[in-house]
């Protein structure tokens, strides 16, 4: 079964989740093309609306937008205020096809591929709201803050003091007075006040019930009559959850944003997440896997990605793994750090074999073996004629690696 790690939801999907579960949003329409663009504006009827940018990434406002190809720029902002429909459609035509950069998705960017277009709102202040999984305190971080808005990564470096937190018990619940004081907190009274409370009690609910790691709205706005609205939307599910909410990963999983390499090893139940350096890593458990990163990084070496086979990998597995650590260009040598348990390191040595010859590995290849069947693994390794370098301790193994891509061996 494929190992599904998380989900993320663009923001029009998260609305449509919001106004089900009675969370208060504006109008607003799906468009994939400028003509539906221009139909929804005129079907808001609304003089005022924003056109945006649908990427699962943060920062889209503050964003650059490139043509895909040549990296022409052609706009700064993924999302726009429109007066009339002569500015939706040239921002539709500008941000729809074109490269969204911003500082969440690195140089690289993200292809925009759908818009939403949305009534506009008589703001009279800006919030920031937050559920997150507090794994530490095994319980829902509940973040608030009176400084909402594009810049709310300053302040939680530089004022974090503006940022409120509450924790709640799945199990009991978010109690009325921990919302009541929360509210207090960000200066709500009277109605205002009655607004946000509710607000919070269905986004609770919500995070609960659909198993959610995530739900950041930014801004949640106060208008001027006082009604709390989630003017953002931005939500993510956990992948351990997935066996009970099958339809809504069906129905909303958008494939086009994630990494096509991460899908890959989900599919072959590996977990993979592609990082900045240039050494591979190949190891069984997630424990091992980030104490290898750390010692690559000891040594001065820097990993390319998490791969975790997992305990009961097979050579195929083994084989789909180097071929998605070799995907990455920047890759220019490969770690492999197997402590044999459940996994046996003669099938270890053998994927190994079969992967570096299927795919004419031409980079630095160091293996260490600990465990269930090393001896014969080793074996394996050294009757191969293959260029593989072995290491009996993960120190070896990384100091093997990081000199052998800087033409030290």
């Amino acid at each position: 079964m494929a190992r599904l790690i998380a989900m993320n939801i663009h923001e029009y999907q998260a609305k449509a989740m919001f106004k089900q579960a009675g969370v208060p949003v504006l109008r607003g329409v799906h468009c994939t093309s400028v003509k539906e663009a221009l139909d929804a504006y005129a079907e808001l009827d609304s003089k005022i609306v924003a056109v945006k940018s649908q990427i699962h990434a943060g920062g889209r406002g503050k964003g650059t937008l490139y043509t895909p190809d040549n990296r022409d720029f052609v706009m700064e902002g993924g999302v726009k205020i429109a007066f009339s429909s002569e500015e939706v459609e040239n921002y539709a035509s500008n941000i729809l096809g074109n490269v969204l950069v911003t500082i969440q998705t690195g140089e690289e960017g993200k292809l925009v591929q759908n818009l939403y277009v949305e009534s506009g709102c008589d703001i009279a202040h800006e919030y920031y709201l937050a559920l997150l999984v507090d794994r530490e305190k095994k319980a829902v971080l509940v973040m608030a803050s009176t400084e909402g808005g594009m810049d709310i990564e300053e302040v939680a470096e530089h004022n974090p003091e503006a940022i409120h937190k509450i924790w709640a018990d799945p199990g009991v619940g978010l109690l009325r007075y921990q919302k009541v004081n929360l509210g207090k907190s960000l200066g709500f009274q009277g109605t205002a006040l009655k607004s946000f409370v509710k607000c919070l009690t269905h986004l609770f609910e919500m995070f609960c019930k659909e198993d959610c790691s995530m739900v950041e709205i930014n801004p949640l706005v106060l208008t001027k009559n006082d009604e709390i609205i989630a003017l953002d939307g931005k939500v993510g599910f956990d992948g351990n959850a997935h066996f009970r909410h099958r339809e809504l990963w069906d129905e909303m999983r958008d494939l086009s944003e994630e990494d096509e390499a991460e899908i890959k090893a989900a599919e072959s139940d590996l977990s993979y997440v592609n990082l900045d350096g240039n050494i591979g890593c190949l190891v069984n458990g997630a424990g091992l896997a980030m104490a290898t990163m750390d010692v690559i990084k000891l040594y001065g070496g820097e990993p390319a990605n998490f791969l975790d086979v997992g305990g009961g990998a097979n050579e195929e597995q083994v084989k789909t793994a180097f071929s998605i650590i070799l995907q990455d260009p920047n890759v220019e040598g490969i770690l492999v750090n197997i402590f044999g348990g459940i996994m046996r390191c003669d099938i270890i040595a053998r994927g190994v074999i079969a992967a570096t010859q299927a795919l004419s590995l031409s980079v630095p290849l160091v293996v260490r073996l600990a465990g269930t069947n090393v001896d014969e693994g080793k074996a394996i390794l050294a009757e191969s004629t293959l260029n593989i370098h072995p290491a009996d301790t993960l120190a070896e193994g990384a100091q093997k690696i990081v000199s052998l891509i800087r033409g030290e061996q």
